[in-house]
């Protein structure tokens, strides 16, 4: 794949974010308000700290009815996951997609000298090889 196809071309460049100290009802709320798989996680200073995906929430939602919790009261924090895999807007669009397929993790928050300036996920990836891929053809 040529050197052109970076994760600058595919990429989110406003991602939607949730603070840690959020519930889970409300990143649920923005997970599927906004269509997303996921979601980047930020401190107060806005330093990405993990990722909350859709399985994230199910497992603390899961967690709250068989503990009678409740979700409202069930912190972002404790069901994010913190392990990062992050990358950068340079970044080979293959690469990732092989980070990707080794993690099972569906998407990365973009960073730039430690600033978030995006999000990809394995969807936008995809559609980025499949354009190359017509290109090639």
């Amino acid at each position: 794949m040529p050197r052109s196809a970076s994760v600058s071309e595919c990429m989110h460049r406003s991602p939607i974010t949730i603070s840690e100290h959020a519930s889970i009802a409300e990143a649920v709320k923005v997970i599927v308000d906004n269509k997303l798989t996921g979601i980047t996680v930020t401190d107060n200073a806005g330093v990405v700290v993990g990722v909350l995906s859709e399985i994230d929430c199910l497992k603390a939602i899961l967690n709250s009815i068989y503990n009678d919790g409740d979700p409202d009261h069930r912190l972002v924090s404790e069901f994010m996951t913190r392990s990062l895999n992050t990358c950068s807007p340079e970044d080979s669009i293959v690469e990732v997609a092989q980070s990707m397929l080794e993690t099972q993790q569906r998407r990365r928050p973009v960073l730039e000298d430690g600033k978030l300036v995006g999000q990809v996920s394995s969807g936008n990836v995809l559609w980025a090889l499949m354009e190359y891929s017509r290109r090639k053809a």
